[in-house]
């Protein structure tokens, strides 16, 4: 199935929007509770799957959401169509501060791993699958690197990431990088976890246990500031419980 051709505009600088453009019958899919506003002859209906294999019966609509429960997100996709006469936007946003970024997939070679918690809404037609480490005992032990989202298409796509995004091209070279601060990558690129050398880094280097190494020729996005690292960060500033309250009288 070949995806819908929409438009899009990203609106604000550290907190931003994507504005997708349906045109009459167009279709985009998201992630449940991430549509901000949209338009008046937008409508939408929350479906099993992502609606790329319409063909697909019940049992292939069950195993590809029992395969989307492995990465913590619903079993339920949300489909938002234009329904109307003319030209209708419909606008979706990350839950935390950071920057969406677009990615046409038949630029990528129509494939594109990302972050499970990543992928923000694509237009229809894109597969939303999951993939797994090829070292499956490393990745168990990694935490957010084992699992991964896998989106297959020729149409956009859009991820969130948080902070700043940073695009790396690699030629045949490798990168290593805090497996939080990974949000994607495209075909080409080599994909495993390792733990880091030396007992002292292990205890006092405060960066984590575990390294993404990525490896080959492709491109590779990266994202400043992790959601679980800023949640860290605010559970260990946050006032302990059982302190005398200081509010105003």
């Amino acid at each position: 199935m070949r995806s819908h051709e929409v438009d899009y505009r990203i609106l604000g600088e550290s907190m931003q929007i994507v504005e997708v453009e349906l045109d009459p019958g167009e279709t985009v899919i998201a992630e449940a509770g991430s549509m901000n506003y949209m338009e008046q002859g937008i409508g939408f209906e929350t479906r099993m799957g992502d609606g790329s294999q319409p063909d697909q019966g019940l049992f292939g609509k069950l195993f590809s959401a029992g395969k989307r429960m492995l990465t913590g997100e619903s079993l339920f996709m949300t489909h938002f169509s234009n329904a109307g006469d003319g030209k209708a936007k419909v606008a979706f946003a990350a839950p935390y501060p950071g920057t969406i970024m677009p990615v046409d997939l038949a630029q990528v070679g129509g494939s594109l791993y990302c972050q499970k918690d990543a992928f923000l809404c694509a237009a229809l037609g894109t597969k939303v699958d999951v993939a797994f480490s090829r070292r499956i005992g490393s990745g168990l032990f990694g935490g957010e690197g084992f699992i991964l989202q896998h989106l297959k298409g020729d149409g956009m796509a859009f991820m969130q990431a948080g902070g700043t995004l940073v695009r790396k091209e690699l030629n045949n070279e490798t990168l290593r990088v805090d497996t939080g601060c990974l949000v994607g990558f495209s075909e080409g690129i080599d994909y495993d976890i390792e733990m880091v050398k030396g007992l002292k880094s292990m205890l006092f280097g405060g960066e984590g246990l575990w390294l993404a190494t990525l490896q080959g020729s492709g491109t590779v996005w990266l994202q400043s500031l992790p959601f679980s690292r800023l949640a860290d960060r605010i559970l260990a500033l946050a006032p302990k419980a059982g302190g005398s309250s200081q509010g105003e009288s």
